[in-house]
């Protein structure tokens, strides 16, 4: 017993001066004595005291403001949840209020559908009539008075077009059929060579508008000059018709209508001749050279054989004085060279003696013959090589544009009407020269064999 109170003493004693040394360890100024230590222990403890009653009192304050912060959020929860409840039943409420009136709207319209549908359709029609329309130059953005019309009519929205809207659309095909038969002058602004320019304009009608003698083209909204213009009578009589104040004046005029100046557009856009000449190439090129060779050399014949049928003609007249200028002249100089020869030698002599012309008389002849042939050959030569450059085109490009595969062909064909065009003329020409010839020769030859005939009735 006292041993264990000894063991507690002892514990005791270590304990105290393990708290003195760490008190003594904290305070500033380290203790002098005994009972300085004894009061800075007091002071620790009844300072320590003090911190923990102010920490315990601030956790309190804290953990009863935390759980006010969360009964409000509850609440707030909680009254969002009502406030969506609320809200989803209101949804589904006016969802069904729609469907009564969408179906409430569609048994009322009724017959109407079928009429507000042609009524668009005849509204986008007559919008885009005007949009293409040469009166829309003067009066620009009429078809947007339709704009409305065409949306309601439609059906992409739930209202119906106002009468001022139904009216405001026959009001504009009325307009569109008065200025049909218009022909006004106004100034407005178009394109020139690339350059804006603005001037005063004749429209007639829907069928052609002009400025000073030249025709313009209106495209997607946009006036221009045509590049092209038609022949000088169209372009003069358009600007006598500018300068008249009244009167009439015959003009000439696009009958395609409201689509305003396609046919003349198409039409002068059409190549010339010579552009049709230049489309043949090369082989256009040869054919057309030839062809004037052969022409020349028709004409030269003609005229060497001309002036060989007048001398041959002369020494028709007198047989009995030989003229070598003509080759009847010497024919007979033959025959008067050998006046004592028989029939037959002197049958052979002249004979002779026309051989001996007949290449002079003939020369060009064959060669125009030729010509005649070879000519549609090379324009089908032509024609071939052009064919295949557009079926090569057509391998690359497609078939979808028939108009390019119809302007290929169109120029492939050109060598084949330049090879006809040299063929048939040169055929003529060669005809015509080789008759002139072969008369000749015929005269040469009756005159050999009366010859023969006088010199074997002789004897």
């Amino acid at each position: 017993m006292n041993k264990r109170i000894l063991q507690r003493g002892l514990a005791a004693v270590f304990a105290g001066l393990i708290s003195v040394s760490a008190i003594a360890a904290s305070s500033d100024e380290p203790a002098k004595s005994i009972d300085e230590l004894i009061q800075l222990i007091k002071n620790k403890k009844l300072s320590e005291t003090k911190e923990q009653a102010q920490r315990e009192a601030e956790f309190k304050r804290e953990r009863a403001n935390q759980q006010r912060l969360l009964d409000q959020a509850k609440a707030t929860l909680k009254a969002e949840e009502a406030r969506s409840d609320r809200l989803e039943k209101q949804f589904a409420d006016n969802e069904r209020a729609i469907t009564n009136l969408q179906d409430q709207y569609e048994e009322r319209l009724g017959s109407l559908k079928e009429l507000f549908g042609h009524l668009s359709a005849a509204a986008g029609d007559v919008a885009s009539t005007i949009d293409r329309s040469l009166v829309s130059v003067q009066y620009p953005n009429r078809s947007k008075q339709l704009a409305d019309l065409i949306t309601k009519t439609s059906g992409s929205v739930k209202e119906l077009p106002s009468v001022e809207e139904i009216e405001a659309m026959w009001l504009l095909m009325y307009e569109e059929m008065a200025e049909a038969a218009k022909v006004v002058k106004f100034t407005t602004s178009f394109y020139d060579e690339g350059e804006k320019v603005e001037r005063e304009v004749v429209r007639i009608g829907t069928y052609g508008i002009a400025s000073e003698g030249e025709y313009l083209n209106y495209d997607n909204g946009t006036l221009s000059t045509l590049p092209r213009q038609p022949q000088t009578k169209y372009t003069s009589s358009i600007e006598s018709l500018q300068n008249s104040s009244s009167g009439f004046n015959a003009t000439g005029i696009d009958p395609s209508g409201a689509q305003g100046d396609t046919l003349m557009t198409a039409l002068v856009d059409l190549p010339t001749i010579p552009e049709k000449w230049h489309e043949g190439g090369i082989v256009g090129y040869i054919i057309s050279g030839i062809g004037v060779v052969a022409i020349l050399l028709a004409l030269w014949r003609y005229m060497v054989l001309s002036g060989l049928s007048a001398r041959v003609n002369s020494q028709l007249r007198d047989t009995t004085q030989a003229n070598t200028n003509n080759p009847l002249g010497r024919v007979l100089k033959v025959a008067q060279e050998n006046p004592g020869m028989d029939a037959e030698s002197l049958e052979l002599k002249l004979h002779e003696a026309v051989l001996k012309e007949r290449p002079a008389i003939e020369s060009g002849l064959n060669l125009l013959k030729i010509i005649a042939m070879v000519a549609p050959l090379l324009g089908l030569l032509g024609t071939v090589t052009g064919m295949i450059v557009t079926f090569q085109q057509i391998t690359i490009f497609g078939a979808g544009d028939p108009k390019n595969m119809a302007g290929g062909i169109s120029q492939a064909l050109v060598t084949t009407v330049l090879g006809l065009c040299v063929a048939i003329p040169t055929v003529l020409l060669h005809t015509f020269v080789n008759g002139r010839a072969q008369r000749i020769l015929h005269v040469l030859e009756e005159q050999s064999a009366g010859i023969v005939a006088e010199n074997a009735e002789g004897r």
